[in-house]
Order: structure tokens, then C-alpha cells, then sequence
């Protein structure tokens, strides 16, 4: 069975020990990975801070959260990669900084014709990336930041997609 994203919220919104996070965990899903990120409370500054003082501050608050939770968030992933069947990545935000401790790289087979191989191997000599596997996901990067609106209004209509599917009628053999 398929575990929707608002469901694996909800388990790990009652699975994360209260007190780490100062609102229910986002969860992000996709047939690989379970993302799990946490706001913490970003730490007092001194009251002639500048940026970078506050950014060394949460990055401190980050790495604190993740040495004195280690343990935990390790027995939670356990229990969710056997449950949903995927690798847990976590992470946390503060303040305007995100901090993701660790993540899934998994690979992707593709075939490329010569013309698109050239533009990978174009971003390898420009020192853009060290490999083809990093030049495409540069360019995959490069998408996502400047196509999001679009990949947003794509996702909502594959959504919608889904609710009709999933209110359609259903034959004998799928009930």
C-alpha cells in the first residue's frame, strides 16, 4: 500500500518527541525518500549581533540538534524505512537558515543523444560540475529554481488527476 505524503505527516507528527520542534515536522515524499524537517527555536543573540553572528548561531543550533538527537531520529528512521518501505533524510530550519543533515543520492538511468551529452560535457570543462552525473543534476537544479511555478501548477494537476481516478468507478476486481 502507498502511503500518501499527509499520512506519513501525521505518523511522524506523532512520532517525533514533542519538544523538538516548534510545529508539526513538513514531510516530503517521493518513491525514494521520506525528508522529515523541524523548526527549532532559533537561539538568543547577543544584543549587538550582526548576520553573520546569527548565522553562526543557528548553524550552532543546528548541529546541536542533530548530535543530542542522533539516537533518536535514528530509531525512528529505522522504524519508518521498515513501515513505508523508504530511506528517512532529516533536517531541521532556523530562522531563515534549513540545514538537512542527511539525504538520499540515488541514481537515475538516462540516455542522451550526442547533442545533450555535449552539454554536460561542456559544463565539466567549464568546471561547472566534475561529472556527467553532476552536470545533470546542475541542470535538473537549474530547472526546479527557475520552472517551480510551473512544476507547482503540473503537480496540482496530476492531483487532480488522482482525486478523479480515485473517485471513479472500480471494477470487480479492485474493491
Amino acid at each position: 500500500m502507498q502511503s500518501t505524503q499527509q499520512e506519513l505527516g501525521g505518523w511522524f507528527a506523532g512520532r517525533v518527541p514533542d519538544g523538538w520542534f516548534t510545529a508539526a515536522p513538513s514531510v516530503d515524499v517521493d518513491p525514494d525518500e521520506i525528508l522529515v524537517v523541524g523548526d527549532v527555536a532559533e537561539p538568543p543573540y547577543p544584543d549587538d549581533a550582526d548576520d553573520r553572528t546569527k548565522a553562526a548561531a543557528r548553524a550552532g543550533r543546528a548541529k546541536q540538534f542533530r548530535e543530542d538527537t542522533r539516537a533518536a531520529r535514528m530509531r525512528i528512521a529505522d522504524e519508518a524505512e521498515h513501515r513505508f518501505g523508504r530511506k528517512v533524510s532529516w533536517g531541521v530550519t532556523c530562522g531563515v537558515d534549513r540545514y538537512v543533515f542527511t539525504n538520499a543520492s540515488v541514481p537515475v538511468m538516462t540516455r542522451l543523444r550526442m547533442q545533450d551529452r555535449r552539454v554536460l560535457d561542456t559544463l565539466i570543462e567549464g568546471g561547472v560540475a566534475r561529472s556527467r552525473s553532476e552536470a545533470l543534476a546542475w541542470c535538473v537544479r537549474l530547472v526546479g529554481e527557475h520552472e517551480a511555478e510551473w512544476l507547482d501548477q503540473l503537480r496540482d494537476a496530476l492531483g487532480a488527476v488522482q482525486q478523479v481516478r480515485d473517485a471513479g468507478p472500480r471494477s470487480r476486481g479492485n474493491r
